[in-house]
């Protein structure tokens, strides 16, 4: 099943409650929680005490993404504040695998994440130990950014990997999905769509409405998902 995950960036943050009952209601499978340290990253976001609030408000599936410098040291917190699966970047400092396993260790899903200018082989010797791998398709950091189409060869060969090897891994992709290249990026290989503005802009219910009658487009032409 393909799954939404939406951005909370995106959200009207005065009324984050108010939101993730609209999220719920609408059919929304996730929710993207983004976490920006100002080094890794310019902006600066929220961090795990916010999501420990909204672990209170709902009980959605909480999709923590780390765009930190030193996730390593950020892990503990974020498990014990409800997240139910953490990614982190192949590009920060931390050691990937140390991280990976340090995040199952809380009984999370572990996940790794990858910009755009990463070769995506690199994050192959990797992907066993992932619950998920995370290919942005936009430049970290900043919502309302456009796709990136050279991504879509990137999502192809993740999916590859997956089905080559049999792993037990969901593909996520963050960054430009609108209602326009969804189906594509789901035929790729995409199982997790992250969306923000696409989401929240406007009528919640009808943007997710149009999401799942888009996914059912992309997963008809998609040879994996059969």
């Amino acid at each position: 099943m393909i799954k939404t995950s939406a951005s909370l960036l995106a959200c009207d943050l005065a009324d984050i409650s108010g939101e993730l009952s609209r999220c719920k209601a609408a059919n929304v499978d996730w929710i993207h929680f983004d976490v920006m340290d100002g080094a890794f990253v310019d902006q600066i976001t929220y961090g795990s005490p916010v999501l420990k609030c909204v672990r209170r408000a709902t009980d959605m599936f909480l999709d923590v993404h780390l765009m930190v410098n030193d996730p390593a040291s950020q892990i503990k917190f974020f498990a014990e504040a409800g997240a139910d699966l953490i990614s982190f970047h192949l590009e920060s400092r931390s050691d990937a695998r140390k991280t990976l396993e340090l995040i199952r260790s809380f009984g999370v899903k572990s996940a790794l994440a990858v910009k755009p200018g990463t070769p995506i082989e690199e994050a192959f010797p990797l992907v066993e130990l992932c619950d998920m791998v995370l290919v942005m398709t936009v430049e970290p950091g900043f919502g309302g950014q456009g796709f990136i189409p050279e991504c879509m060869d990137k999502i192809k060969a993740v999916r590859t990997e997956i089905q080559k090897n049999g792993y037990k891994c969901e593909l996520e992709i963050d960054g430009g999905a609108k209602l326009n290249n969804t189906a594509d990026i789901v035929a790729a290989g995409a199982d997790v769509i992250v969306a923000g503005s696409a989401v929240f802009g406007g009528d919640i219910a009808a943007n997710v409405k149009g999401f799942h009658e888009v996914f059912k487009e992309g997963a008809a032409k998609a040879a994996w998902s059969k």
